[in-house]
């Protein structure tokens, strides 16, 4: 059955699991000693967790071997996994396992001979293995692996701006017809004939001098009105905005889950919140 690494199977695996990353955490014996980290996990097709990689710095010992996920426990909120009897011994027989290797089943079984117990060990063919045979090395141990997450959900509130109008501000012209007056002056010419006061008196005949053609020049004027227009700014407008700040309450419904536990009466169940 090929494997794959945990990031080549699922990319997004980090969401898949909650956020908590596997391959950040490091590796102790059940006595608390330090024996290496995981530097990645190997999957079968369906997804199925079957080795960790483990980088060990075991005493003189630093290699990359291959941990079957059985031996293990992981604890994501201690930041450690912690495995079952790993001596230096298996360390050393145990093969190295290299990035780019490819695993076949006599490469896994050179593995599994080192974690077999004596009574375990027996020749197991390609076409009849199947990781089941062993609960051992693969099975997930029910009471360290089954880690329940109960979610919630939240509202969040965001904003986001949307045009609701517009406003257009133009000019247009308006016409109208005005009146105005203006005073002029006319000039006429006036007439006057007066006979004379004294019609008995005789004029010198030396004196008179009859002519034909004699003529007075007089000017007459009178004013026009002269017209023109001149622009004036009649008023400014100025176009501005202002933001009004309003609140909007929004509801919805939001889930959340509850732990149920289902126990016999004669058990004693501690249920502690970790903070």
């Amino acid at each position: 059955m090929p494997l794959y690494k945990l990031e080549d199977f699922d990319p997004n695996y980090r969401e898949t699991f909650g956020g908590d990353d596997i391959k950040s955490l490091h590796l102790y014996t059940e006595g608390g000693m330090e024996v290496g980290a995981v530097a990645d996990v190997l999957v079968d097709k369906h997804g199925k967790f079957r080795y960790l990689v483990i980088d060990t710095h075991l005493d003189s010992v630093g290699k990359k071997i291959l941990l079957p996920i059985g031996l293990s426990r992981i604890n994501y909120q201690a930041g450690r996994v912690f495995v079952d009897g790993l001596s230096k011994q298996q360390v050393e027989h145990l093969p190295e396992y290299k990035k780019y290797l490819e695993i076949d089943h006599e490469f896994e079984e050179k593995v599994r001979q080192v974690y077999r117990h004596p009574e375990e060990r027996k020749t197991y063919n390609r076409e009849d293995y199947d990781y089941e045979q062993e609960p051992r090395l693969y099975g997930l141990n029910e009471e360290y692996h089954q880690n329940f997450r109960l979610y919630e959900e939240h509202l969040i509130a965001n904003k986001h701006r949307v045009k609701t109008g517009e406003v257009v501000v133009g000019k247009h012209i308006e016409t109208e017809t005005q009146s105005v007056t203006v005073p002029i002056d006319k000039e006429r010419v006036v007439i006057n004939r007066v006979k004379p006061t004294n019609t008995a008196s005789v004029a010198n005949s030396n004196e008179v001098k009859f002519q034909e053609g004699e003529v007075a020049h007089i000017d007459v004027y009178q004013e026009n009105p002269d017209i023109h227009k001149e622009t004036f700014v009649r008023e400014e407008v100025r176009v501005t905005k202002v933001v009004e700040r309003d609140v909007v309450e929004v509801q919805d419904i939001i889930r959340r889950e509850e732990l149920d536990v289902d126990a016999s009466d004669n058990l004693n169940i501690e249920n502690q919140h970790s903070k």
